[in-house]
């Protein structure tokens, strides 16, 4: 039979081979590297048996898809070491995660993290035993009995949720046995570094009426240096939390009078504003004009976009007047009618409407955290309405956009193309017409992306932007969608050229996505440690004597007059306090002032990371930190 490989050669195989002989047969080294395979686009264990005509493609430990059946063989090798731990505790479910694994697990007896070593003792005799993985399938009355006889009443319930006819299948490893779709590796020896890092509470399938089950955490890397570094970037990250810096540095307060509603503190506040006014200079020069649209709108507006029927479980209702309201949890609608308050020309068109609009979206209180997951956030959003011609050019603006923004604070990012999910909205010609246009759009500006099907929006394909920090931790950020669904909702219209009325192309994008959480990335990105012209506050001048402290306000003075943010440390506090106080707060410049600065008009300087560089005129130093603000200059 004829094998199709990804480089479009033919493999000439025997009937009945696998992709592991498959592998062997192209080359030693390949055959040992591959973990799984993709089989005709869809992933497999090396164990699955090809047939003629089939495509395939071998995954190995450097590829995402890899190290994903990695982990998660690795949680399976924990669910078996719990099994022989504590025989009598019930396994939920063992996915995988960004940069790791979970297992949900029904103890009789809850255990701690001070188990862990017991737990990872075992995990370790049952890789070092080299255990062949096989999977099995069974029809469903059979898979049920299976599960029942070993108690697991939480993969019962699993089974028993499946749709009908899907095929249900389980991996053996040893005398353990698990409900699982895999793939898997071959067999639990082929795993090299592992660790538990922690524990938590999690509800059965998310519902907080069902029981609280213990959720074990873990992560495994291909080898040990790269989880050694992988918990080096853990601490450097616990050091860099945003959370902790922002109350140090007096951005932003999180009170239980507002649970996912951050306060922000007057630094923080200039810090947004800063973002803002970049933003809104940026949108102008692009051609953009600002709207703003009200908060609370009715449910007429929400049937009609699709929210009401596909979000209303994200969204704070209530009644006005007595009729259904909803707080906004998008900003597009209000967009809509905005476009619809005039007729429109084709010669109108491109319009890019942008609204920095604030939005409300229930979140469950467990997911909160910072300013990374809120209930109340900031968009910069923008609606681009278009004709058909000019979706090309007009995404390419796009991503003009959004590229000079994130090499601004020194970003580098990837991107992905979403495609259509389960509860979209719309016609599949509609769909298929807007994936092409997003697929063109991308080729045409020649940007790799990879694809991640079924994650679009509920009425339209998008690309997103995943940026990296500089722990190499990736946020994704900026979006573009397209829409074809909205428009015809709306009912919106242009003239044509031709004189008939016709329906306008839609694009949804964000740059900054959440100015709250792009602000919880940037803190978390520069440490703290913001550049000049991000910094809240620029300048801090410290006196030491009485005399000083006058010189102290006068330089403040000149410099807030300049447009440069400065305050002076007036308290009666040891010159050693204030400068440990005021690096606390990461101000990038301090200026020690005594009776000589105010006979001579200069500073002693000192710079964040740098200390003490010496006495400068305080014009030479204003020029200095002028021109840094000016150049939005990064480190």
């Amino acid at each position: 039979m004829k094998i199709i490989l990804k480089n479009g050669d033919v493999l000439e195989a025997e009937t009945g081979t696998t992709c592991a002989q498959a592998a062997q047969k192209i080359s030693e080294g390949l055959a040992r590297a591959a973990v799984a395979a993709r089989v005709n686009g869809h992933l497999a264990d090396l164990s699955h048996t090809l047939a003629d005509g089939d495509t395939l493609e071998l995954v190995t430990l450097k590829d995402k898809e890899g190290l994903d059946v990695y982990r998660h063989t690795c949680a399976h090798v924990l669910a078996q070491a719990l099994k022989t731990v504590y025989p009598t505790c019930k396994l939920a479910i063992g996915p995988v995660i960004d940069n790791g694994f979970y297992y949900d697990v029904d103890f009789k007896t809850p255990i701690t993290m001070e188990d862990f070593e017991k737990i990872e003792a075992e995990m370790k005799k049952i890789i070092r035993s080299n255990l062949p993985i096989e999977r099995f399938t069974l029809p469903r009355e059979e898979a049920i009995a299976l599960m029942s006889k070993y108690h697991e009443k939480y993969k019962v319930e699993l089974i028993q949720d499946l749709p009908e006819g899907e095929e249900i299948s389980f991996y053996r490893q040893g005398a353990f046995t698990d409900l699982c779709r895999g793939p898997h590796l071959p067999s639990t020896g082929k795993i090299k570094a592992f660790k538990l890092v922690s524990i938590a509470g999690a509800y059965w399938r998310g519902d907080e009426k069902k029981k609280m089950l213990t959720r074990i955490y873990g992560t495994a890397f291909a080898k040990k240096d790269e989880m050694d570094e992988y918990f080096r970037m853990l601490e450097e990250a616990k050091k860099r939390d945003h959370i902790k810096l922002g109350k140090e540095m007096k951005l932003f307060a999180l009170l239980p009078e507002g649970k996912g509603f951050p306060f922000f503190l007057p630094n923080g506040m200039v810090l947004k504003n800063i973002l803002i006014d970049y933003w809104r200079a940026l949108h102008r020069r692009e051609g953009y004009v600002e709207v703003q649209t009200p908060i609370i709108l009715n449910r007429a507006l929400w049937e009609t976009s699709g929210h009401w029927d596909h979000y209303k479980e994200n969204m704070y209702t209530t009644k006005i007047d007595g009729e259904d309201c909803a707080i906004k949890p998008m900003n597009c609608p209000g967009g809509l009618l905005v476009y619809k308050t005039q007729p429109h020309s084709y010669k109108d068109l491109p319009i890019r409407m942008g609204e920095l609009g604030i939005v409300h979206r229930h979140e469950k209180s467990g997911q909160l955290h910072g300013l990374m997951r809120v209930r109340c956030f900031t968009q910069d959003d923008a609606h681009i309405f278009m004709l058909p011609e000019q979706i090309t050019q007009e995404i390419k603006g796009v991503v003009r956009i959004i590229d000079e923004t994130y090499k601004l604070f020194g970003f580098k990012y990837h991107v992905e193309l979403s495609t259509r999910p389960e509860n979209s909205i719309g016609s599949d010609e509609d769909w298929n017409a807007a994936e092409a246009a997003l697929r063109a759009a991308l080729d045409e500006i020649g940007l790799a992306y990879t694809v991640n099907e079924g994650d679009g929006a509920f009425y339209g394909p998008k690309i997103d932007f995943h940026l990296e920090d500089s722990i190499k931790r990736t946020w994704q950020c900026g979006t573009i969608q397209l829409d074809f669904q909205l428009p015809q909702r709306f009912e919106i219209e242009y003239v044509g050229e031709d004189g008939q009325k016709h329906r306008p192309i839609m694009i949804h994008r964000v740059v900054f996505g959440s100015i709250e959480r792009f602000i919880g990335i940037l803190i978390e990105h520069f440490a703290g440690k913001f550049p000049v012209w991000l910094a809240p506050e620029q300048v801090k001048v410290l006196p030491v004597t009485d005399r000083a402290a006058a010189y102290a306000e006068a330089l403040v003075a000149e410099m807030n007059a300049m447009g440069l943010r400065a305050a002076a440390d007036l308290r009666k506090e040891k010159l050693g306090r204030k400068i440990l106080d005021a690096e606390m707060e990461k101000v990038p410049y301090k200026l020690v002032v005594g009776d000589k600065e105010v006979e001579e008009g200069t500073v002693s300087v000192r710079r964040r990371g740098e200390g003490d560089i010496g006495s400068m005129a305080k014009a030479d130093f204003f020029a200095l930190v002028k021109q840094e603000d000016a150049d939005k200059t990064i480190f």
